[in-house]
């Protein structure tokens, strides 16, 4: 096989040309990456050249340089923060020693397995929405979801580079696993559950980005706090990028919402659906339904795991070096509402063993702050309706609240109850066939679909009707 120069394919600060073993193993699965993005990634405009940015190095704006790209030329590069000099453990029984370079035996399974379960969501979202891109509302929305779908391959190639450099064969094995599994196939699924549910529509896109990559950036967060420091560097770095994603969900939802009141005040008698919108009862629904999804993927409220990741360095809470005095955590408590004998019963258990509860408390309190501009939008349009987010108990598929029902307030209800009002919480089989038969391709410059307002202003400093995509190849 013909050598690979990684200076200019692959874009790296990780010494790739100099490290044989790992030029040897990168060689034999970057063919391989490219032919999973061939079949699995991107199905609409392939080929085309598209607007993107691209990171080329750790630099002040090296890591986002913006001009046409084909999408399967993008350069994926490997890059680590740079390294902060004497850094120390951040968290747990060994805070204040100095961090791992490589990993101690006792923690290789444990520390291969978070990787192999961020870095499978990378590859899994991509796939979800490989033909999205064909009912498309603007140019300007899928030069977004395009940029999405380069990062998530390039944090893929992140986390494979570490599985290479610092797992031995068990790691190429994983990267190679990577490619094998396919979101929502019934025989060799994608990890997590919200990573095989199908993504067929702009409003699931949004509610997607927004809240379950949100979820990623707390992962991302925790990890970045690992006593490990190539992963916390790796994520620490892929954070940079992460923060376009969130803003594409954002400022996606805000503008289908936003439109929504503006349809709402020139429907008859409000009828949004009439004039071909999105109501705001339908995309409450659909915010309910992802915001829940998403709250799941932090693991159960009570969790010995995720209390041992703790205490060994291996995860800390979100910004833990900066915003804790206490590393420890020991002696402490938090309490949890556990449903007992059909009401719901407060208990105290160790703050240890509730880090997955402390994650998806900041998750929530940045969901409620986005949830406030919305609404904000929509008090300018002239809307007295607001969005909310239901309460964390509602709809859950892991953790304590699983055997049990509750409303959007968070009340312990009985089946029936459930039964009888779940179709105005959630999305049902009418409601995502009229959303699906608004999803129409919208293809000319400066042109949106009648349920999308125009975004503000557009991508680097370029005007809305710029063109983001060339669709004459």
């Amino acid at each position: 096989m013909a050598s690979i120069d990684y200076d200019s394919l692959i874009p790296n600060n990780v010494d790739l040309t100099h490290n044989r073993r790992l030029k040897r193993a990168l060689e034999k699965w970057q063919p391989a990456y490219i032919e999973w993005w061939k079949s699995v990634g991107p199905q609409v405009f392939p080929t085309n050249e598209i607007y993107l940015r691209t990171a080329v190095s750790t630099e002040k704006g090296g890591w986002a340089n913006f001009g046409y790209v084909r999408m399967p030329e993008y350069r994926w590069g490997i890059f680590l923060a740079d390294p902060e000099t004497d850094r120390v453990i951040p968290a747990g029984d060994d805070a204040g020693k100095p961090v791992w370079q490589d990993i101690p035996g006792e923690y290789r399974n444990v520390l291969k397995r978070l990787i192999v379960v961020q870095a499978d969501t990378e590859p899994a979202s991509v796939e979800q929405q490989r033909w999205l891109a064909s009912t498309a509302p603007s140019l300007y929305d899928a030069r977004n979801l395009f940029q999405v779908n380069v990062e998530e391959g390039r944090h893929l190639w992140a986390m494979v580079y570490l599985l290479h450099a610092h797992f031995g064969r068990d790691g190429r094995d994983e990267a190679d696993e990577l490619l094998a599994r396919r979101a929502g196939d019934e025989d060799k699924p994608r990890i997590l559950d919200a990573f095989n549910q199908p993504c067929t529509d702009w409003l699931t896109f949004h509610c997607f980005t927004c809240f379950t990559d949100r979820d990623g950036k707390y992962q991302l967060g925790a990890l970045a706090e690992s006593a490990f420091d190539p992963l916390s560097r790796t994520c620490r770095f892929m954070l940079t990028e992460e923060a376009h994603h969130l803003f594409v969900g954002e400022s996606g939802m805000e503008r289908i919402i936003r439109r929504s009141a503006q349809l709402e005040r020139e429907a008859p008698n409000g009828d949004v659906r009439a004039l071909g919108g999105i109501d705001l009862p339908t995309i409450q629904k659909w915010v309910n339904y992802w915001y829940s999804y998403s709250l799941d993927l932090f693991g159960s409220e009570v969790s010995t795991n995720a209390a041992d990741y703790f205490a060994s360095g291996l995860k800390g809470r979100w910004r833990e070096a900066k915003d804790y005095e206490d590393h420890s955590c020991l002696g402490k408590s938090k309490t949890i509402a556990y449903v007992e004998g059909g009401a719901l019963v407060d208990r105290d258990i160790p703050l240890r063993n509730a880090m997955n509860e402390l994650l998806r408390e900041d998750y929530a309190s940045d969901c409620a702050r986005v949830v406030r501009r919305w609404n904000k939008a929509l008090k300018d349009e002239g809307s007295s309706v607001e969005i909310t987010l239901p309460h964390p108990r509602f709809f859950r598929r892991q953790g304590i609240y699983t055997d049990a029902h509750f409303n959007t307030s968070g009340e312990l209800i009985t089946e029936a109850e459930w039964e009888a009002k779940m179709d105005d919480w959630l999305p049902t089989d009418d409601d995502r066939a009229y959303v699906d038969s608004l999803m129409k391709p919208v293809l000319g410059q400066g042109k949106f679909a009648n349920y999308i307002a125009p975004p503000r202003r557009g991508i680097h400093g370029n005007p809305v009707d710029f063109e983001y995509v060339r669709t004459d190849g």
